[in-house]
């Protein structure tokens, strides 16, 4: 939980974009609400000293611990030098580790160890422990199964013996999670989900997808594919430089609605979709919460769909009301920034029925996301006319809102007859590092062009 007397947390703010406008008696109202965080995280840093990112602010002890988790199950011999990769990308991560920050490294095999600092302990990062670290990442060899749930647990009992605010691990896998079961793996991620924060990578291309971007989805953190070992180390820097620029955790989006107001959904829709409608805590008996995880400086947008009361034209109501919650070990809570949603009935049918830009850009994103995973299952189950109208669907919609980077990953599965109408031929020949680089992917939206 936050310790509001520390001066890091940053400065936050809500925009709500929306057409309030609706025809009489309509009853879904839409809004993308912008969430905006500054002077906190890593850009503030930078700005404000000209140090890189794994520099701290003179006199200010870092508030956060790391765990990195490294895949050490018998394929990551396959070829050799992918743990030759892995343990340079680890060095490289604990050298972007700010001075006081805690840390340990964890080998997974289908159990979990702690290789540094050992005895259910966390260091803390100065010259010294880094170098030991390194040291100490020498010994790791591959040899066993895979487990993840049980390198989970371990690394949430190593965060929670830190007296701190961010908690965040790091995790690689090669393979697949065959030496426990699903429901051993999701009962490891509820137990340690809103505790700690996780970024998870897959690397080479026998790991499932599904499980990766799983971890990520729940632990609110980001999930991608490092098809080539050799890109292990510039991609754990980002990672490590990433978590270093966050300042504050527990941050949750608190939709509060008046009576006879239904939600429909809620979901951060940029940087990435994630769907988070059914993570929603009771906040009292108006009100929810929904988590967001920690922050940084960065900006987030998210979409909330109500549905409210029949109404004539003239009439107009509050819809919901969106705060940034920032709750303290007490139990109370501090707003950090809010915005308001509305619903005016007109009988004006240019107003009612024009769509807001940020709704309708962000409604095919989603959609963007669901048809190019829709479009890879049929493919993979035979379904090719299937799997053509699917990808067909997604390189239009990627065209239509800009999505350059999901247009280029889509070319590599697809021939491209023409973008503007989505026509398209699946290709007959796909490499296995396309194919998951694209679904591992497909969540990733751009933001809506001005």
């Amino acid at each position: 939980m936050a310790n509001f007397s520390k001066s890091t947390v940053p400065q936050f703010s809500v925009e709500v974009y929306q057409n309030e406008y609706l025809p009489e008696g309509g009853r879904e109202v839409n809004a993308i609400v912008t969430v905006t965080s500054t002077g906190g995280g890593t850009t503030g840093r930078r700005a404000l000293t000209g140090a890189p990112a794994a520099t701290a602010l003179p006199g200010r002890g870092p508030d956060a611990a790391v765990v990195i988790m490294v895949d050490c199950s018998g394929s990551m011999d396959y070829p050799p030098t992918k743990m030759r990769n892995a343990r340079d990308a680890t060095s490289a991560a604990i050298d972007t580790l700010r001075d006081g920050v805690a840390f340990a490294v964890v080998a997974g095999t289908h159990v979990a160890k702690e290789v540094y600092p050992g005895n259910g302990a966390l260091a803390v990062a100065d010259a010294a422990t880094r170098a030991e670290a390194k040291n100490a990442l020498r010994k790791l060899s591959a040899g066993g199964g895979t487990a993840i749930g049980t390198w989970l647990g371990l690394t949430d009992r190593l965060l929670a013996s830190a007296d701190v605010s961010i908690r965040h691990g790091i995790l690689l896998t090669d393979g697949r999670n065959e030496h426990e079961t699903p429901e051993d793996l999701r009962a490891a991620l509820e137990a340690c989900a809103g505790r700690f924060t996780c970024d998870a990578r897959g690397v080479g291309t026998d790991w499932v997808v599904k499980e990766v971007t799983g971890i990520a989805s729940a632990m609110l953190g980001t999930a991608d594919i490092v098809a080539d070992p050799a890109g292990l180390a510039a991609d754990f820097t980002e990672m490590m430089e990433n978590a270093m620029g966050k300042e504050v955790a527990d941050v949750a989006l608190r939709l509060w609605t008046p009576v006879g107001v239904e939600i429909k959904f809620v979901k951060q829709v940029a940087p990435t979709v994630e769907e988070l409608t059914g993570r929603r805590t009771q906040a009292n008996t108006r009100a929810g919460d929904y988590p967001t995880g920690s922050w940084g400086d960065e900006s987030r947008d998210y979409h909330v769909c109500v549905q409210v009361p029949e109404a004539g034209v003239g009439q107009e109501m509050l819809a919901a009301r969106v705060s940034l919650i920032l709750p303290a070990a007490d139990g109370t809570s501090r707003v950090l920034s809010q915005g308001l949603v509305r619903a005016v009935w007109t009988d004006d049918m240019v107003a009612s029925t024009s769509i807001n830009p940020q709704v309708a850009h962000y409604t095919g994103q989603a959609e963007l996301a669901q048809v190019i995973q829709q479009g890879l299952e049929a493919r993979k189950s035979g379904d090719f006319d299937g799997a053509t109208a699917k990808l067909g669907r997604a390189v239009q919609l990627a065209a239509d809102s800009g999505n350059a980077d999901t247009a280029k990953l889509l070319s590599k599965v697809v021939d491209v007859v023409d973008a503007a109408t989505g026509t398209v031929r699946l290709k007959a020949k796909v490499a296995d590092a396309d194919e998951m680089t694209l679904e591992t992917r497909s969540t990733k939206t751009v933001r809506v062009k001005k």
